[in-house]
């Protein structure tokens, strides 16, 4: 059984959805931000399916984003299951907020984004008070068996977060997929730092499409996702996408045709009307195009004197 409950959410994805799974376990996957309006939402959505809040004895997150993981704190008595990395976000300790703002005031000087700009690392902070702040009582690692459902099958799918689990069915061939694979959209690979703050950002969109080829080798005929409508044709979604993605690429391939850039310089070029309302997403999906393309070596990356990083072509 998997009972499906609609959320909504402040954020302009609009709603979020969580899933029931009744199994040796009674398990939530996902459990919408932490408003008002979301918790009226998740009870109604729980009580639909003849259960109560308290009733739920797990809760098991796809990722650590404000519109998946708020509401831990509202099952007390439930087991809490995700990726590791969710535990940082989960906490909020001074010192990870501290490194937060330095690993992002750093990515913003090393991008070219102006003096100006800098007040975004405080507006990154503001959706995390709709985080949840129960801590994670266990691990999820990619090729477990999630707890009370041994025929569901933990994977790890980086890139839209770096805790990023679905879970996968075998015998129903069905995905829960998170914000992996969306009906309409790709999700944004988003730049988040590392846990361990001596260690390089991961390249979240190549994480992200390798994600992608992964969910693509196993025989998925439906996907759960994390926003809007049940997913279907995964096969060739995929490879329509990774298509796109490649071609979004080349386009900014060309915009370093006439010379250098930085990454604020592109971003500019890719999102003329909506960098400034946008900056963090739009920087996300720029750094990504540029890292594709250092991947494909069709660029090179120099560093000036004031340590912003230019692009060119190769």
């Amino acid at each position: 059984m998997i009972h499906k409950i609609i959320i909504p959410t402040p954020f302009a994805v609009g709603d979020v959805n969580a899933y029931l799974i009744k199994g040796d376990a009674l398990t939530l996957i996902d459990a919408g931000p932490k408003t008002e309006e979301a918790l009226i939402a998740l009870k109604k959505g729980i009580k639909e399916a003849g259960y109560l809040l308290s009733d739920i004895e797990q809760v098991v997150l796809t990722h650590h984003h404000p519109d998946h993981a708020g509401w831990t704190d509202a099952f007390e008595q439930a087991t809490i299951l995700g990726h590791k990395y969710n535990q940082v976000w989960m906490t909020r300790d001074k010192a990870f907020l501290e490194y937060h703002d330095r690993f992002y005031l750093q990515c913003l000087k090393e991008e070219g984004v102006p003096e100006d700009y800098f007040h975004w690392v405080e507006k990154m902070r503001r959706p995390l008070s709709l985080l949840g702040s129960r801590t994670l009582d266990n691990y999820l690692y990619d090729g477990d068996s999630l707890p009370g459902h041994p025929n569901i099958q933990v994977l790890e799918t980086l890139g839209h977060a770096q805790s990023h689990l679905a879970f996968w069915s075998e015998s129903s061939k069905v995905l829960i997929g998170g914000d992996l694979i969306l009906e309409k959209v790709s999700s944004n690979p988003l730049i988040e730092p590392p846990l361990d703050p001596q260690q390089s950002r991961q390249k979240s969109l190549l994480q992200y499409n390798a994600s992608l080829k992964k969910i693509q080798q196993l025989p998925v005929e439906k996907v759960y996702s994390g926003h809007g409508n049940e997913v279907y044709n995964i096969q060739e979604l995929v490879t329509y996408r990774l298509e796109k993605q490649r071609e979004r690429a080349l386009k900014v391939l060309d915009m370093l045709s006439d010379g250098e850039k930085t990454i604020f310089e592109l971003t500019k070029q890719l999102f003329p009307k909506v960098y400034e309302k946008e900056l963090g997403l739009t920087l996300s999906e720029t750094i990504g195009q540029i890292d594709y393309l250092i991947e494909e070596e069709l660029i090179t990356a120099n560093r000036d004197e004031k340590g912003i990083f230019l692009y060119e072509q190769c």
